[in-house]
């Protein structure tokens, strides 16, 4: 009887949605072997920890109120009074930055395996796109406990935006809702953290994931003539990437109830700000570059400079596809390895001192 009722909700399932066509598919799906295939793995993880921000996320929604007089005593609600609430705000701020950690590491894998060469353009601007948004995650996501610490950074990083030319005081007044950082501001990014970033998101997840099926797994240059082994996607390496999914989550719980986050003290805009104050780590490094740049270089401003600086640098590496003309026609460009180095070693030796500054 219950084999009857499983079969006949299969079969309804098939017919509405097609699941033996995935099912197929799916077992059809071969990943190649290689000793790079480690760097596969980063993708799923990533996904994984976007999943656990959504999960925690909608179950801090039942409690946040947003609001310069609320939100503040909202979080405090959550973690004083609401069972495991500390937890979850935890879980859920530890798997932010961990989420952009692997993307990080997901996406420099990408680029110096030159997993970007055609037909993977689509994939690669995609996945750029993706990094974007989670980092506007991060920044959005930052005020949200209205305390002391986050204003503060808050009104820094609106401000070096508003100091782009043409658009930045536009841009600044957009973020703001007005000249200041107010309830006004901690209103729009609310909005933008919890509706508008995540529908962007999704649709770019789905555009992503449905270009990864359509082109499969990128092989290194140097193995595509080699008749590499393979293993089945389902059940081998779906199999791994949930063993990786599970140590991830328990380093996760580890850091989340041995270091549980923070609040910290209310903001208050009439207080000064305190002393020392940074970004968080994403945004270190460039946080430290604006920092040394001299006041004026030539006839500009050192921090106009380096926001525009930062702009193309983000349009070039979006673009990257479409500039290595060597990896569209197959070749491997050693100046595009050389250049992804050192942009790595520039962000971990920026991040550093920034943070030992």
């Amino acid at each position: 009887m219950k084999l009857t009722l499983q079969s006949d909700t299969l079969t309804w399932l098939d017919d509405r949605v097609g699941i033996e066509t995935l099912k197929q598919l799916a077992q059809k799906k071969e990943v190649p072997l290689h000793r790079h295939t480690i760097w596969y793995y980063f993708g799923g993880m990533t996904l994984f920890l976007f999943a656990v921000q959504m999960i925690t996320g909608v179950l801090l929604l039942f409690y946040y109120k947003p609001g310069a007089e609320t939100a503040f005593e909202s979080v405090q609600y959550i973690m004083a009074d609401v069972r495991f609430g500390w937890l979850i705000r935890s879980i859920h701020s530890w798997s932010a930055n961990l989420m952009i950690f692997t993307m990080f590491v997901h996406m420099f894998s990408v680029f110096l395996l030159k997993a970007y060469r055609a037909p993977r353009e689509l994939t690669w601007v995609s996945g750029s796109l993706l990094f974007f948004i989670i980092l506007g995650f991060g920044f959005s996501g930052y005020l949200l406990p209205w305390n002391k610490l986050a204003y503060f950074a808050t009104k820094v990083g609106t401000e070096i935006a508003g100091v782009v030319p043409i658009i930045g005081q536009l841009v600044l007044r957009f973020l703001r809702g007005g000249d200041e950082v107010t309830g006004a501001t901690l209103t729009r990014f609310y909005g933008l953290h919890v509706s508008v970033l995540p529908a962007i998101t999704l649709l770019l997840l789905v555009a992503h994931i449905l270009f990864v099926q359509r082109q499969g797994m990128s092989v290194p240059k140097k193995f595509e003539s080699k008749k590499l082994p393979t293993m089945k996607f389902v059940p081998n390496f779906l199999l791994r990437d949930v063993l990786g999914w599970l140590l991830v989550f328990a380093a996760l719980i580890s850091l989340a109830t041995i270091f549980p986050w923070e609040l910290g003290e209310k903001a208050d805009p009439f207080a000064p700000a305190p002393a020392g104050i940074k970004p968080e780590w994403f945004f270190l490094f460039m946080f430290q570059t604006l920092k040394l740049l001299p006041a004026k270089i030539g006839f500009m401003d050192g921090e106009v400079l380096g926001a525009l600086a930062f702009g193309i640098g983000g349009m070039f590496w979006m673009l990257v596809p479409f500039l290595d003309r060597k990896a569209v026609n197959g070749k491997n460009h050693r100046l595009f390895t050389i250049l992804g180095v050192i942009i790595l070693l520039y962000i971990i030796t920026m991040t550093v001192w920034g943070y030992l500054a």
